[in-house]
């Protein structure tokens, strides 16, 4: 049983992940530790014990602390919410300084000024889903409409892959994302196939270089294999490729939904100056994943807040609890659209802070700025309580489809 160093008082492991709440509701737990236990000794439903942390100091702590390992978690038998081992071999599961030479290969295509260049295509792509709705008709699917076609064909031009050949990531994202209930061989089918496809196509564009950012990466490695090898290449296409529309597509689609029903989308769209600030309060505000976090491993004897986290032991980053702190955001339980200052932490910090959030912030600004531009009446074609949700998911939550209406 853990204790506290200073007190020397038993602490009581909490099961965890905590029952999730409501659809989009962040479990009440959260504030509780906040407020009385910000590092927790929790029992994880594989692997055993570790600790959770709830308050946005200690989880930068955890998330920018080079003695806090991601790469330690690789094939070990760790505390966790899947019943798979991390597999690695991906940038997530990497540290400094192993991880910062693959991830300079890609952060120059997801920057502010290379996503500024994307931005009109992002554009012109929001104007043809539009169009697409328009000529379906109200009601429509906001999810297979919008929300999910727009992050995947973003992606799959800057890869260079053909949007016909989605169906190869998005079943892998589909697998990993669920995290609970999810055979290790079928996650482990999923990832060969994937891995397998983008082998041929990186082959493809090897022997006929395009203007994207695969053709890129296979110039890096092929002119100098010490900056990438033949694996890690084609596991960083399959990581962008996953990585690249699961969350921004449920972002999109929680954001809508949460405007809908709080009534917030006339008043937003009558004051499109303030989409963007108004952005940041939903990705702050919105538990874009459930409960679990990418756990860390200590390599060292660690004082986090009150508690002493030992060398081995298993730390769970909450980036969802950190968003409603109540030591950084005034009234952090309200949806405050022009709130002024919000260092949140929905894409993460320090050396795994997400490279796509850009890009993410960019779709999400231009998809609501759209939508809400075209459709001022927009409104949920049935009650909140019918709209069928991704109940195969812990990682990701998100209505699995979305109906919407507006008056011709």
């Amino acid at each position: 049983m853990a204790t506290t160093p200073e007190q020397g008082i038993p602490q009581q492991p909490m099961k965890y992940p905590f029952p999730d709440g409501h659809r989009l509701d962040v479990p009440p737990e959260f504030a509780e530790l906040r407020a009385k236990c910000p590092v927790q000794r929790v029992e994880l439903p594989y692997g055993g014990e570790g600790w959770l942390v709830t308050r946005q100091a200690e989880v930068k702590t955890v998330l920018g602390d080079p003695r806090f390992s991601r790469a330690a978690t690789v094939q070990a038998d760790i505390p966790r919410t899947q019943e798979w081992l991390n597999p690695g071999g991906d940038i997530l599961s990497l540290d400094p300084p192993e991880h910062s030479r693959i991830r300079r290969l890609i952060s120059g295509a997801f920057s502010r000024r290379n996503v500024e260049v994307w931005r009109p295509r992002i554009a012109e792509l929001v104007g043809e889903l539009v169009a697409g709705m328009r000529a379906a008709g109200s009601p429509v699917d906001l999810v297979d409409s919008f929300s999910m076609p727009l992050p995947i064909t973003v992606i799959c031009e800057m890869l260079g892959v053909p949007a016909s050949d989605q169906h190869f990531f998005q079943r892998f994202s589909e697998l990993v994302f669920s995290g609970v209930g999810v055979p290790a061989e079928d996650v482990e089918a999923a990832s060969d196939a994937l891995t397998s496809y983008l082998a041929e196509h990186i082959a493809r564009h090897r022997a006929e270089p395009q203007n994207d950012l695969l053709s890129e990466l296979i110039a890096a490695r092929d002119e100098d294999e010490g900056r990438l090898s033949e694996e890690e290449l084609v596991t960083l296409g399959v990581t962008v490729l996953a990585a690249g529309h699961e969350t921004t597509a449920n972002a999109i689609a929680n954001s809508v939904l949460t405007l809908l029903v709080d009534g917030l989308g006339t008043e937003l769209a009558e004051h499109p100056e303030r989409i963007d600030t108004a952005a940041e309060e939903l990705l702050r505000f919105i538990p874009l994943g459930g409960s679990e976090s990418l756990p860390r491993i200590a390599t060292e004897d660690v004082t986090l807040g009150e508690v002493t986290v030992r060398e081995g032991e298993a730390v769970f980053p909450a980036m969802v609890s950190a968003n409603f702190d109540e030591e950084v955001f005034t009234d952090p339980q309200v949806l405050d659209l022009e709130r002024p200052h919000n260092p949140h932490l929905a894409f993460g910090f320090g050396p795994h802070f997400c490279p796509g959030a850009q890009l993410a912030r960019t779709e999400i600004r231009v998809a609501l700025a759209t939508l809400l531009r075209e459709f001022p009446d927009l409104r949920l074609a049935v009650p909140p309580a019918e709209v069928p949700w991704r109940e195969d998911t812990a990682l990701i939550r998100g209505p699995r489809h979305l109906p919407v209406a507006w008056h011709p």
